[in-house]
């Protein structure tokens, strides 16, 4: 019986694990879906769309997902629209947060966001509410482990592309950019060899809010449901990960 638990258990861990790799294939195929209707069909020419098939190939999906999404957007596929909404608002104790979302229906995406922020004590704001306390860059991180590049490799690559800052920590190097300077930082670091963990424009906080473990672990829970949801694509937030120490 013992064993037969065990087997169980380990089955349950596997189904959990491939529901949630199929929830977020079906997120990257909505980010290459608009990518595409929004520009050029070819990554080659569509900075957008290259930028999220590598993020998809980065998770491993499988290469018919991504020639599917791409199809569909190109009108060769029947399917759903989809179109990009945010929403900005304050987790417990005044954390920024914004969720950007793909979504074929407002009404239900608002719905779902606003519930998200009432059941876990925070406030759904208006536009611009938020969105002032983050600055979009360019994040590209270079694992230590898969590469002997020394320090000032990369930073003489990184600093030919046009970077705004690297970070250097003891497992990677973490690589800043203007959103405009991106691609031409990660070509120069491409060119010496590297390959990054992550690649990618995001919301970078101005300034980061320090809680107490607690107080911590409220944020997180809201911020784990907005980002369980289907329609939430990333959920950006001013929460010091130190706050978790």
């Amino acid at each position: 019986m013992a064993g037969h638990s065990k087997w169980k258990n380990i089955m349950h861990r596997k189904g959990a694990q491939d529901a949630k790799r199929a929830k977020q294939f079906q997120k990257l195929s909505r980010q290459i879906y608009v990518a595409a209707k929004q520009g050029d069909k070819d990554p080659d020419t569509n900075p957008n769309l290259r930028l999220a098939i590598d993020k998809a190939r980065a998770f491993d999906m499988p290469k018919d997902n991504i020639e599917r999404a791409v199809k569909k957007a190109a009108g060769d596929l029947d399917g759903q629209d989809f179109f990009e909404i945010v929403y900005e608002g304050y987790a417990p104790n005044g954390v920024a947060v914004m969720v950007n979302c793909l979504s074929d229906n407002r009404n239900r995406t608002a719905a779902n966001v606003r519930a998200a922020f009432n059941k876990h004590d925070g406030n759904m704001g208006e536009n611009g509410s938020v969105s002032y306390l983050f600055d979009r860059k360019g994040l590209l991180i270079i694992s230590r482990e898969m590469h002997d590049f020394s320090e000032e490799e990369i930073m003489m690559s990184a600093l030919e592309g046009g970077a705004e800052d690297i970070e250097v920590n003891e497992d990677s190097f973490e690589v800043t950019t203007e959103s405009e300077a991106f691609d031409s930082v990660k070509k120069a670091l491409t060119n010496l060899g590297a390959t990054f963990t992550t690649s990618e424009i995001t919301m970078v906080p101005q300034t980061y809010i320090k809680l107490e473990r607690e107080d911590a672990e409220k944020v997180l829970d809201l911020i784990d449901v907005l980002e369980d949801d289907d329609d939430a694509q990333v959920v950006y937030h001013n929460l010091d990960s130190a706050s978790l120490d």
